[in-house]
């Protein structure tokens, strides 16, 4: 008896292998999904313990495509779904050790002291900015179109709290691309956001400075359960993969026979050896775990995935008594830039943004150490990073006392950081995708890292999928 065979098996329980899963099997299509862990969501995972609940992945996501809200409506999420409260849009940016509100339009970008009025007025000379003539690292181009203090105070923070990267390292073009895509298509920052705008009206999509931020009344994790529990016995749990083989070469048949678009998966399921034949194959893992599946295939390949640079960061998570804070709780929470000389990227306020973070009369906060800025404190024991974290938070938010929980986790490869160069990276894998059609590679490493992309590069994925194997059959 042979192989067990369907139509696509998806590696990852990721919320990018899921909602593939889920909009492939809505398509008619038989579909297996491979999932490492007992329990489906990746890096997504909410835990509530002593009346907290956090996160150890992302906390928020920003409602960017109509696909939230169709899988909120199909899932029967509604009660679940949250936006976070008004005052999440206040966010803070620390200079000088004290914490300014970032200016959320014109006319608080005038009243603001995080600038200074040099670096008001040198955003009015935005629009008559040229191009660039060379691939530039963010730092590059945010300090040509609009001055270092604007990079130093705006640009560098936001950068650590998205890709916990560093500005001088990451490519504009390859993490920003929409806007990179301002400059190339339009010409500059200014021209692009008003021509663009009227743009993401048509295509149902919202600007990520525009967009609502959301979780769920129990955390984010409700999302991929919710999906996971809709495909019911597609998803094989406890299976880990071991390796991935083109049945041409398996069955030493010529490239053109049908076996050649066929792949054959094995697995240890509960530590027992099992094998299944699928026509096509998504692997939504991080690079470094793809690298390990694809080299028997391409070792070429194999080399670039295991080449991008995922930097290590500790979540550190704190209850702490709201009247030991001197600061405000009345925003998302704050990011520090490089300039400032601090031992934390930044610091969220959880517990001012959802219900049911903490209990009553305690605040949830949840600090970030390490990333590309800092990759060296990453290393220190756990009561070394809880005292800088303290620290830290004393000297920023007037922090007394001590915190009545804590918890800490630690994530060795965090992020995937497009650096400059990186469009040569997936160059090299999208020709990989063209030599064995069927395999999609399509973990955070491509198209963005935020859960919004993850979810609209499933969707983008399911319509490959779909395509080629209507082709083939």
């Amino acid at each position: 008896m042979g192989p067990a065979k369907t139509d696509v098996v998806v590696i990852g329980e990721g919320i990018t292998g899921l909602c593939s899963a889920y909009w492939l099997k809505k398509r008619g299509l038989n579909v297996i999904l491979l999932s490492k862990e007992k329990t489906a969501g990746g890096t997504m995972k909410s835990v509530q313990d002593k009346g907290f609940l956090y996160e150890t992945g992302p906390n928020t996501a920003l409602e960017t495509s109509r696909f939230f809200k169709e899988l909120v409506s199909e899932l029967k999420l509604e009660k679940e779904f949250c936006y976070a409260r008004p005052e999440g849009k206040n966010r803070y940016i620390l200079r000088s050790g004290v914490l300014h509100s970032m200016p959320l339009g014109p006319g608080s970008l005038l009243t603001t002291k995080l600038f200074s009025s040099s670096a008001k007025l040198r955003i009015f000379k935005e629009p008559f900015i040229g191009k660039a003539e060379k691939e530039e690292s963010i730092a590059e181009f945010v300090e040509r179109r609009l001055g270092r203090e604007f990079l130093d105070y705006a640009i560098d923070p936001f950068v650590a709290g998205v890709f916990a990267g560093n500005p001088e390292q990451l490519s504009v073009r390859s993490a920003f691309p929409k806007l990179y895509a301002l400059e190339e298509k339009y010409g500059g920052l200014i021209k692009g956001m008003v021509k663009g705008a009227r743009e993401r009206k048509k295509r149902e999509e919202k600007s990520k400075d525009r967009a609502e931020t959301f979780s769920f009344v129990n955390g984010m994790q409700v999302l991929p359960l919710a999906v996971a529990d809709s495909l019911g016995g597609s998803v094989i749990p406890n299976a880990k993969v071991t390796g991935i083989r083109n049945l041409s070469t398996v069955r030493e048949e010529p490239a053109d026979e049908p076996d050649a678009r066929r792949y054959l998966v094995e697995y240890l399921h509960n530590d027992q050896e099992t094998e299944i034949e699928a026509d096509c194959v998504i692997f939504a893992i991080p690079a470094y775990d793809a690298s390990q599946l694809i080299r028997p295939l391409s070792a070429d390949t194999a080399h670039v995935l295991a080449s991008i640079y995922y930097p290590p960061i500790v979540s550190v998570f704190l209850g702490v008594d709201r009247k030991n804070i001197g600061h405000k709780l009345d925003g998302f929470g704050f990011l520090i830039p490089t300039r400032e000389k601090r031992k934390i990227l930044g610091c969220l306020w959880t517990s001012c943004l959802f219900p049911n973070r903490a209990p009553e009369g305690i605040a949830a906060l949840n600090a970030f150490i390490g990333g590309a800025r800092q990759p060296e404190l990453t290393t220190l024991s756990d009561e070394r990073i809880i005292q800088i974290t303290l620290d830290e938070l004393r000297s920023t938010m007037q922090l007394s006392g001590n915190p009545v929980y804590l918890h800490l986790t630690r994530w060795q490869k965090s992020i995937p950081q497009y650096e400059i160069g990186y469009g040569r990276k997936i160059e090299a894998l999208e020709q990989f995708e063209e030599k064995f059609p069927g395999i999609v590679l399509a973990g955070n490493y491509r198209r963005g890292i935020s859960v919004g992309d993850c979810v609209i590069n499933a969707h983008e994925t399911v319509e490959k999928i779909y395509e080629n194997i209507i082709s083939i059959r």
